[in-house]
């Protein structure tokens, strides 16, 4: 699957003059992430991700992801923020927004544990009766209040319906790699783990375990979606990629220092740059 974009109608809302203002700030940008020297360079770890991924784990997201696939119709997916918006974003995307009502042979995938509500969570649970399931929670530390109450309500609701052992076979905690509260109750219960990197943020996690364990539940290829996102790198990290911009811009830029903008703050002429 590729992705183009069409700027045919672009031109109605940004003008060339506006992107030939960003374009210097944006090659400035990503020579930081390429260079890694830049403000938060320790949490650049996903930008060799799809090359530099842990091969065994992801092995185990695979055999995971099949084990749930056969043995549950809903997967339970807990967290809040990144640890689960990459997930059903990419869901989504491959699949279709309606993903629940088409997913075929592969289990129904609720998000729970991104808010306090509730009726949202007596609602997730009622759809969930008579039905096998299985949880995925997803937290680094395992304190942040919403997950942590859905995934109390969730595994009490695992163990009175398959008892602690079965428990162990339907719970999945994708946490640090070796503190926190989450990691520590999940190896004393014998939980099956994953690991959140240390050097990713949650909202650049999704190739990461956080990510992929839901989307190949989902039947996606992560396979080829970790192929693409390689394919990625190498056009941006290693070609010469310049953001494009109208001839006179380039003349101007290269010419003299730039002492005005044409920024969408700016009235209809431009005036000195605010910042």
């Amino acid at each position: 699957m590729s992705v183009k974009i069409n700027k045919k109608f672009v031109s109605q809302f940004v003008s060339q003059h506006e992107l030939d203002y960003a374009a210097p700030a944006a090659e400035a940008a990503l020579s930081l992430v390429k260079s890694k020297n830049g403000p938060g360079n320790d949490f650049l770890g996903w930008v060799d991700l799809p090359v530099a991924y842990d091969k065994e784990e992801f092995a185990r997201i695979k055999s995971a992801a099949e084990r749930i696939k056969k043995m549950c119709d809903v997967l339970v997916v807990i967290g809040i923020g990144g640890s689960y918006l990459g997930a059903r974003a990419v869901i989504e995307y491959c699949k279709s927004n309606n993903y629940n009502a088409l997913h075929g042979d592969c289990p129904e995938i609720y998000f729970a544990g991104n808010s306090i509500s509730a009726s949202s969570l007596a609602d997730l649970l009622k759809m969930c009766e008579g039905k096998d399931i299985c949880v995925n929670v997803v937290s680094k530390s395992g304190t942040t209040t919403e997950p942590a109450i859905a995934f109390r309500v969730f595994r009490e609701l695992i163990v009175k319906k398959y008892g602690e052992d079965g428990a162990k076979e339907r719970i999945f905690a994708t946490t640090d790699k070796a503190r926190g509260t989450l990691k520590t109750f999940a190896d004393r219960m014998g939980y099956e783990t994953f690991v959140v990197p240390d050097d990713i943020g949650g909202r650049y996690s999704v190739l990461t375990a956080v990510g992929l364990l839901p989307i190949a539940v989902a039947g996606i290829d992560i396979n080829a979606l970790m192929a693409g996102a390689a394919s990625a790198r190498t056009f941006w990290t290693r070609s010469k990629r310049r953001f494009p911009r109208s001839r006179r811009s380039t003349a101007r830029s290269s010419a003299t220092p730039r002492t005005r903008c044409w920024c969408p703050c700016a009235p209809a002429r431009a005036r000195p740059c605010p910042a």
